[in-house]
């Protein structure tokens, strides 16, 4: 149950404090995890207060400086192991239990760097690729690279969007994005004459594929637990 309504403004000072640590300095992985916590438990909002407590956390890693961008997702780790995610948060409040939450979250946060580390070092190798790709259209090849170095940042764009990025004129990013498609690497969303959206086509697949739960291992914490449970069914 979260506080009483009037003793709301009080629980969030007392959490924007902790976030600039106060009273005390807290190292700034270990401040994130507990005031994810908090923020939880304070419920401040009528509705979206777990997507705003985990982008929380993601912010406060950059805030602190432990990240240079918000490249983090351990949102999807929580959502991955859900049931598992809520018992934590539960026993932190009923038995003060944090040594299994901090443990959690710490697998939640290695997790979710090793997962940017491997997509960045796949979207980079896709990137290599199709540059060597779109050499193959010669004189229209500097066209080519400079479409995608934009749509590394934009994958999914107006034509007229990719001109303004580009310098490049409306006949000229047109033409490329059609070559593009011959080859495969960007594709046509919209199916329309006028304000057509191209996709920068695996590259989005990719970025896709980072969110899928199928991705995200089993944390340690419910491995243990259906061992032990293997254990029990074994004995019986």
């Amino acid at each position: 149950m979260p506080p009483p309504a009037d003793r709301l403004r009080e629980c969030l000072d007392a959490f924007e404090r902790f976030l600039y640590d106060e009273p005390e300095p807290t190292p700034p992985l270990l401040r994130a995890a507990l005031a994810h916590v908090q923020f939880e438990t304070i419920h401040p909002f009528l509705d979206g207060n777990g997507r705003i407590g985990r982008q929380l956390i993601v912010l406060q890693l950059v805030a602190d400086r432990l990240l240079r961008e918000p490249l983090l997702h351990p949102s999807l780790f929580f959502k991955a192991h859900r049931a598992l995610y809520y018992e934590l948060l539960n026993d932190v409040r009923v038995h003060g239990d944090w040594e299994r939450w901090l443990d959690f979250f710490a697998e939640a946060v290695q997790q979710s760097a090793a997962q940017a580390r491997r997509t960045a070092q796949e979207l980079l190798a896709l990137v290599q690729r199709d540059r060597l790709r779109a050499a193959t259209l010669g004189r229209a090849a500097p066209s080519a690279w400079a479409l995608l170095e934009v749509m590394q940042r934009h994958p999914v764009a107006t034509a007229a969007a990719l001109g303004r990025a580009t310098g490049l004129t409306a006949a000229t990013v047109l033409k490329t994005l059609a070559h593009l498609q011959r080859l495969g690497i960007v594709g046509e969303l919209t199916e329309r004459q006028r304000g057509r959206v191209f996709a920068y086509r695996d590259y989005v697949a990719l970025l896709n594929t980072e969110l899928e739960p199928a991705r995200v291992a089993q944390p340690a914490q419910a491995k243990a637990r259906r061992g032990r449970a293997r254990g029990a069914a074994s004995a019986r």
